[in-house]
């Protein structure tokens, strides 16, 4: 397994997050990884610059919805490509998971 791959984001508020995300098995490349992750996590950043207020929860939904659209582009079995995403984005909550943090209004990242 590769080593994990060490993360930090600022929120609106200006909390620092320092994650630590399972990498999967047959991760190609830990630096592609980090590039994309930087480039979603940027672009919803600026998106939300531009418009009004908007729901998290919306937010969240579009990007379940870009990952699972992008899960059917790859040239697999549907089954099995929902299978890699749903054991991916399990591994990537459970890195997330931090009790010590105290609940409250989420950021933009």
């Amino acid at each position: 397994m590769p080593a994990p791959l060490p993360y930090r984001l600022t929120t609106a508020d200006g909390t620092t997050l320092d994650i630590d995300f399972a990498l999967h098995a047959e991760t190609g490349s830990a630096v592609d990884v980090a590039r994309f992750l930087s480039a979603v996590l940027e672009t919803v950043d600026r998106e939300l610059g531009i418009g009004g207020e908007t729901r998290n929860g919306d937010i969240l939904q579009a990007l379940a919805m870009a990952l699972a659209a992008r899960a059917r582009v790859v040239t697999v079995p549907h089954a099995q490509a929902a299978q890699v995403v749903r054991a991916l984005l399990e591994t990537a909550l459970r890195s997330t998971s931090d009790p010590a943090r105290p609940a409250g209004p989420v950021g933009h990242a």
